[in-house]
């Protein structure tokens, strides 16, 4: 068995490939050492860490457009369109209030101080803490604060956060990179979902469940557009900055998701995105092993 420690971008809801990759990896023993996750990523990483991934993705594969409006807690400031709150406090219901020091796998969330320009690493505390100021994407989230410092997303500096794996005792790195090249949409159209697991959470009980959370939304005459504009122009910033990470510090390997496999927000594509990322985590891996056997012969 294979010892990884697992690198997980940052990416929005392309960042549902994580739950497919590491599907594959455990089915193919590999074994997860660490974790180190910048926003999505930290998200999925801290979930599968506390060894609720199954109850997440049994979850997630049943979200519609609507659930994910009523997921989003309008704050009305001037530092942040969506609090959070309701996000977090389901996901809460889902895996439970867990304590970082406390996860089996070692897992560390990257958050970025805005005011000193510098990562923050966060490796003990409330996992959905962390969890919450790694994926603070600028503007569209209210920043959060940790221990007195205004954190927001990790993907601002370090969208593939490989160097808090430097000196894992593991057999390899693998990093997942959400921001890969774009891909023809004839290409991204031939990926199929896979069936979808079986449940006991219900697409009805999970309904009545975000019902219970939900609060009026009155956002019918709010200008969307320029929170679009600032998604995309972040987007592409990490897609450079992804691109110098990884060329600074190479994994061993490197998962890449294409950037326009689905847009931020389209959490309800979930189906869709499991499976490429486990497609993506077969074609790699298997070439990877390919070329070894080739190299020791």
């Amino acid at each position: 068995m294979k010892t990884v420690s697992l690198v997980l971008g940052s990416g929005g809801a392309r960042g549902l490939a994580h739950i497919g990759i590491i599907h594959w990896l455990e089915e193919n023993d590999y074994k997860i050492h660490s974790i180190a996750g910048s926003s999505i990523g930290a998200l999925i990483g801290g979930i599968y860490a506390a060894g609720k991934l199954d109850e997440f993705e049994q979850w997630v594969r049943s979200i519609t457009k609507l659930d994910i409006v009523t997921l989003l807690d309008l704050s009305w400031e001037k530092s942040g369109l969506v609090r959070g709150d309701k996000i977090i406090n389901t996901l809460i219901n889902l895996v439970g209030d867990k304590l970082i020091e406390n996860l089996p796998i070692s897992y560390t969330a990257i958050a970025t101080d805005i005011k000193c320009h510098k990562e923050i690493w966060i490796k003990s505390g409330r996992l959905f803490d962390a969890i919450r100021a790694s994926f603070s994407i600028p503007l569209f989230f209210t920043p959060f604060k940790y221990k007195g410092v205004v954190l927001v997303d990790g993907g601002v500096l370090n969208p593939v956060p490989i160097a808090p794996t430097y000196g894992d005792e593991t057999h390899m790195t693998i990093a997942v990179n959400l921001a890969g090249s774009a891909e023809s949409p004839e290409k991204l159209s031939a990926i199929r979902a896979a069936p979808t697991l079986s449940s006991s959470l219900s697409h009805e009980k999970i309904n009545r469940f975000i019902n219970r959370l939900q609060q009026s939304v009155t956002s019918n005459d709010r200008d969307w557009g320029p929170y679009n504009i600032v998604i995309e122009a972040f987007e592409a910033m990490q897609s450079t900055i992804a691109r110098q990470k990884l060329a600074a510090y190479p994994p061993d390997i490197v998962i890449e998701i294409p950037r326009n496999a689905c847009h931020t927000l389209e959490f309800d594509r979930a189906p869709e995105m499991i499976e490429l990322g486990y497609r993506r985590a077969q074609e790699c891996l298997t070439q990877a092993e390919l070329q070894n056997r080739n190299d020791e012969c």
